[in-house]
């Protein structure tokens, strides 16, 4: 990519969409299902537990831990292996187990079989998820930014329905949830296996000698894991997610009460929902990758100084409201970052390993930033301690941007 970052096709969701290959628009899809399947479902996993099989708390936590570990710990290695055996059977496989899990978790009864479904859930994120953003962003080749941003509405838009669909069918059963969330990615994996197109690492390969193709390989993780600016861009980028979970964590907190926790979740997708494409439109116009970086690490980190100016849940929306502007700056310009500075080699472990790194960010962000509420409480200090993290990594990016190292091909090492 240019300096300047490349302004998305004017038109709305569906039209902008119509633009881009069958293969591109099959991943928007899968997107939505993905996020429709998981968050009809996971909202509501700790309640069965606890209330429907009477588990204790240790092991509810230890049931919805040990997914978040087996995803975060996998990241690399379903990368590694998408780069290595091709972005579509990973998809395939990650969605299939995936059904599996669900499947699983609809008659599990015991300790050991919810572990192994739950297991079994995390590994299928840890598989899918690399490939799918390194398949988008091999064909979208240089409107990755506007395919970036169509694919985090489609993302947005499963996690505002999932929910509302899951509190219809748990509200029947929580098996019946199960179920149908299983069957969703057991139809998903099915239209892929037949209608995505092969993308395997052989295009990448072709006129390779195969003593050349085996040499590369054995160099893959090495590639990698000596791309000084990549570590560095990630772990700077590592507090853009500490914050974006905070979503999860402090303003629910701060919030008090399921009505006004559904109200933040709502406030976050619709934003996105309505403005990424346009946002995305204006980011392109006017600024290069490495300011609009800049300036969503700024309000990511400005949003924190509304709850204690703006007093009641009013503060905490519009902080949420904020954290989805931003991240609407953001994610379209960090997943095409991510692929200039792998310089287009072994895109999936880039991928992998970034999400392992931020995955690390988040479990370390969240226990200190419980730590701190329950030191200070909700005092001034955690909105301005949150805010300071923003505005620290956006300095550090805007120093990593200078002299063009954010560019292709940035800190890689053959």
């Amino acid at each position: 990519m240019s300096a300047q970052a490349t302004a998305p096709a004017k038109g709305g969701i569906w039209r902008q969409s119509r633009t881009f290959e069958p293969a591109v628009r099959l991943l928007f899809l899968n997107q939505l299902t993905i996020n429709l399947g998981f968050y009809m479902l996971m909202p509501y996993l700790a309640a069965h537990l606890a209330d429907g099989l009477g588990m204790a708390a240790w092991a509810v936590g230890l049931v919805l831990g040990v997914r978040n570990l087996s995803q975060q710990g996998m990241f690399l290695v379903g990368g590694a292996l998408a780069d290595r055996l091709g972005f579509k059977p990973l998809i395939v496989a990650g969605c299939a187990l995936r059904t599996a899990g669900f499947g699983a978790l609809a008659f599990a009864q015991s300790l050991p079989v919810l572990i192994g479904a739950s297991v079994a859930t995390g590994l299928a994120g840890a598989l899918f998820n690399p490939a799918v953003r390194a398949y988008l962003a091999a064909e979208a080749g240089e409107r990755r930014v506007e395919a970036f941003a169509l694919f985090n509405t489609y993302y947005q838009a499963g996690i505002l329905l999932g929910p509302l669909v899951g509190v219809a069918l748990t509200g029947v059963s929580f098996r019946l949830t199960c179920v149908v969330a299983a069957v969703l990615f057991a139809v998903l994996t099915l239209v892929q296996l037949r209608h995505l197109p092969v993308r395997v690492k052989e295009e990448a390969e072709a006129g390779a000698a195969e003593g050349q193709v085996a040499a590369e390989q054995r160099g893959q993780f090495r590639t990698v894991l000596t791309n000084r600016t990549f570590w560095l861009f990630s772990l700077a980028m590592t507090g853009s997610y500490v914050l974006s979970f905070q979503v999860y964590l402090a303003l629910p907190l701060a919030a008090d009460g399921t009505a006004a926790t559904t109200a933040l979740f709502v406030v976050s997708a619709l934003v996105t929902l309505a403005g990424q494409l346009r946002i995305t439109a204006w980011c392109g116009r006017r600024l290069n990758r490495e300011r609009c970086l800049v300036l969503g690490l700024v309000l990511m980190g400005g949003a924190f100084l509304l709850p204690p100016s703006v007093p009641g849940l009013g503060g905490l929306l519009l902080c949420a409201a904020v954290l989805a502007v931003a991240n609407a700056v953001l994610y379209p310009y960090e997943m095409d970052t991510v692929v200039a500075l792998s310089g287009g080699r072994w895109v999936a472990t880039h991928y992998g390993l970034y999400n392992t790194v931020c995955g690390i960010g988040i479990t370390l962000g969240n226990l200190g930033t419980g730590a701190l509420l329950d030191v200070t409480g909700w005092s001034v200090t955690p909105w301005l301690v949150l805010c300071g993290i923003g505005l620290t990594c956006a300095g550090a990016v805007g120093v990593l941007g200078r002299g063009g190292r954010l560019g292709a091909g940035a800190g890689v090492v053959s």
